[in-house]
């Protein structure tokens, strides 16, 4: 292309660029000013926990599970929010948390829509079965469809240390997952029924919630996938950006979208506690719970 041509592209395309950005500005403001906001977002970011936890190589932690459904239930009970936007960058979490979130997620009266970002996997998938359609992008991780249940067993260690477990319990299978017992056929086999009731309630939830068949999302095996591929195989009903999820509620409300984001609000005690974590995290306090060390059997999505 000549460079004469080239230059008149370039300055058409940006122009165009340009165009569109102040139109899109011009709508926000017309809608703040007529309506003030009418959509929230309340995002779901980091491992989800009850309590929050630690994000790798940062001392900010993850917002708490209750936090989020808070948030949720606020934007519910606000007559401004006519739609809700559920942000998900979570490689998943705990059970009965993710749960909590996406039945909040699923009792908002109106239009709801899950944008996964990064990652929207396990847990996240979850709470986007709550959700009237999940949008990705392209290169998005999302999948993930499966319980994992996990402990350490130190009876090796504990056997070299000269240590003897001695239990007293009340209940066969009391002390089943206990690290210093050496496990057996019958506490493995207890232990991964739990795993697969957990595994049956999760495929129920987003077959139903997502209209997906049983037997399809099974056959995915827990596996992850790109946001294309999960475009293809049903798992997301759109790709696009954070623009195109706009666009889409306003199809759905009718009217020009304005976007507020709810965030909880942090006690002066809960911010003192989280330096002070951040402290002794510094210090080595936190390196169990990185390595996901715990003394009892755990389950994650």
């Amino acid at each position: 292309m000549p460079t004469d041509s080239r230059t008149r592209f370039m300055s058409a395309a940006i122009g165009a660029s340009a165009g569109a950005g102040v139109w899109g500005t011009i709508k926000r403001l017309r809608a703040r000013a007529e309506n003030g906001y009418n959509t929230v977002e309340v995002a779901v970011e980091g491992p989800i926990t009850r309590e929050g936890s630690r994000l790798p190589g940062n001392r900010r932690r993850s917002i708490p599970a209750d936090k989020i459904v808070e948030q949720i239930e606020r934007a519910d009970e606000d007559p401004n929010a006519e739609a809700l936007v559920v942000k998900l960058n979570t490689p998943g979490g705990e059970v009965l948390p993710s749960e909590d979130i996406r039945l909040a997620a699923e009792k908002f009266d109106g239009p709801t829509i899950a944008y996964a970002t990064d990652t929207c996997a396990s847990g996240g998938y979850w709470i986007a079965s709550g959700c009237d359609e999940l949008w990705a992008r392209e290169a998005s991780i999302v999948g993930s469809i499966g319980v994992r249940g996990s402990n350490v067993n130190a009876k090796g260690l504990a056997d070299k240390l000269g240590l003897e477990y001695q239990p007293l319990n009340a209940g066969e299978y009391k002390d089943a997952g206990f690290p210093l017992k050496e496990p057996d056929e019958d506490d493995q086999e207890y232990l991964q029924s739990i795993v697969d009731d957990y595994y049956e309630t999760f495929v129920e939830r987003v077959a139903e919630g997502r209209g997906l068949d049983e037997e399809t999302i099974r056959e995915t095996e827990a596996r992850i996938y790109l946001g294309s591929d999960a475009a293809e195989n049903g798992l997301v009903d759109e790709l696009g950006t954070r623009e195109d999820v706009e666009e889409r509620i306003e199809e759905r409300l009718g009217h020009d979208v304005e976007v507020e984001e709810f965030t909880p609000k942090q006690s002066l005690m809960e911010r003192l506690r989280g330096q002070s974590q951040g402290v002794a995290y510094a210090f080595g306090a936190g390196m169990a719970d990185s390595l996901g060390v715990s003394e009892e059997f755990e389950l994650r999505l």
